[in-house]
Parts: structure tokens; C-alpha cells; sequence
């Protein structure tokens, strides 16, 4: 019972332990984001992914809304993309950019799902040659910001960073989703349970100039000890929520 209750603890910290008090429910959800979550182009298989993902609260607490110009780090199969280009609307654009090792990896690119959306444009960098478009409102990665700390990207975490916060407009936000690993891990799980510690996540960003806005505990998983590898746990992960800022000068 004890091992149960602090792993119980371990969890609820991962998230709770980092928020310095700026936790809270992401409010009211914006017709924009409801209608977006209940496009009926989505397919199937997002939408089985709805209930774990929480679309309309993780949207809702990024803030971003039409009109917005999103640039989408390493989309995947294109869940969020899909949802991000219905809330920018036809005034918004999403660009997504998937960054690639230094030798990139022989990785066949997940196949295009049906959108009505015709504001996407597509990029394929290269870790150590970022050229990340500028003038964004938002920078968006959903779990896979723990990927940069893997011995194949061999990436400077400080220089992606740095890419980022010159990407944005002053004022942005850069959204992080990601599986939360044990408080005090850094960035020891990252290869091995595609985790990484949010308070590692947090020192890393804010040390290339941005503000810490806050996070959500929409994602928070109390049941999770974050001890299992995410692929095997069919999305049942204990994830943090954050929101930085460019400062406005």
C-alpha cells in the first residue's frame, strides 16, 4: 500500500510540483474549438483517441483561435494538425515541420488523412540546419519534445530553443504536451520510456528567454507510477501541459 501511495504521489508531483500554483482548468471552451473537435471529416481513428487526448481542453488552454499562424513541431500522423488547421480557419495557417536527425532515419512518413482544411504547408528539416519560419503566434509540439534529448538527434536543446523563441511573434506561446517521467529523471527516460521530467522541460525553456505562463492538469494520470514505456501503456500516460511565452517587448 505504501509503494502504491507514493507512486501516487510521484505522479500527482510530476505535474502538480511544477505548476508554482499556475494550474488550473483550461475555461470555457470556444465555439471554434468545439466545432473543430466535431468536424465529421475527422477520422475514426482520432476520434477513438478523443477521450485520452482531451482535444477541446488542451486546445482551449493554448489559446490559440482564428486567424492565427501555428507552426506544428513534429506533427506525426497528423492528429493535431488536423484539429489545429480547423481552429486557425481560412484567415490562419499551420505549418508543419517534421525535424529530422543529422542522418535521417529510414522511416516511412504516416499516410495523409481526409481535412477540409487548405491552409497546411508541410517542411522536412534537418536537426542541425533549423530554419524555422518566423512571424508564428504559436509553436505547438504534442509529445514529442522528449525526442530532442535522444542520442540520434544528438540535438542542442539550447539552439532548438533559441529556434523557437525567434520563431514567434513577441507575445507567442510555445505549447508542450508531453509524457511526464519522475520527478528529479531530467532526461534519463527519454530513450528508454519516451519520457522526459517536466521540470527538466520547464528550466530548459525558460532558460532561452520565454515566460513561464502556466500548466494544465487536463492530462494529469494519477494512476500512472511512469515507470512503463508509453507505447505500451495504449495512451493511458500520465502527460504534462505547458504554456510559454515571448516576452513583448
Amino acid at each position: 500500500m505504501k509503494t502504491m501511495l507514493a507512486g501516487a504521489a510521484l505522479a500527482l508531483c510530476a505535474v502538480a510540483c511544477v505548476t508554482g500554483g499556475n494550474s488550473g482548468s483550461p475555461g470555457k471552451v470556444p465555439p471554434y474549438v468545439t466545432a473543430a473537435v466535431a468536424e465529421p471529416t475527422r477520422p475514426d481513428a482520432d476520434r477513438k483517441r478523443d477521450d485520452d487526448r482531451k482535444p477541446d481542453q488542451v486546445l482551449t488552454f493554448s489559446g490559440i483561435k482564428p486567424g492565427d499562424k501555428v507552426l506544428e513541431l513534429q506533427p506525426g500522423g497528423g492528429y493535431y494538425t488536423r484539429l489545429l488547421c480547423l481552429v486557425a480557419g481560412a484567415k490562419g495557417q499551420v505549418t508543419t515541420l517534421r525535424v529530422t536527425p543529422a542522418t535521417p532515419l529510414n522511416r516511412p512518413t504516416p499516410p495523409d488523412q481526409p481535412t477540409p482544411c487548405k491552409n497546411i504547408s508541410a517542411l522536412t528539416q534537418k536537426i542541425t540546419e533549423l530554419s524555422l519560419p518566423s512571424g508564428q503566434d504559436a509553436v505547438w509540439t504534442s509529445e514529442n519534445y522528449h525526442d530532442m534529448h535522444l542520442p540520434v538527434f544528438n540535438a542542442d536543446i539550447k539552439a532548438f530553443n533559441a529556434a523557437v523563441y525567434n520563431a514567434l511573434k513577441p507575445g507567442g506561446v510555445f505549447i508542450i504536451e508531453d509524457h511526464a517521467a519522475q520527478s528529479g529523471s531530467g532526461a534519463r527516460d527519454s530513450g528508454t520510456l519516451h519520457r522526459i521530467d517536466p521540470d527538466l522541460v520547464k528550466q530548459e525553456v525558460t532558460s532561452a528567454g520565454f515566460e513561464f505562463v502556466g500548466a494544465s492538469e487536463v492530462l494529469h494520470r494519477a494512476d500512472d507510477p511512469m515507470t512503463g514505456r508509453v507505447f505500451e501503456l495504449q495512451g493511458k500516460t500520465n502527460k504534462f501541459l505547458f504554456k510559454f511565452r515571448k516576452p513583448k517587448k
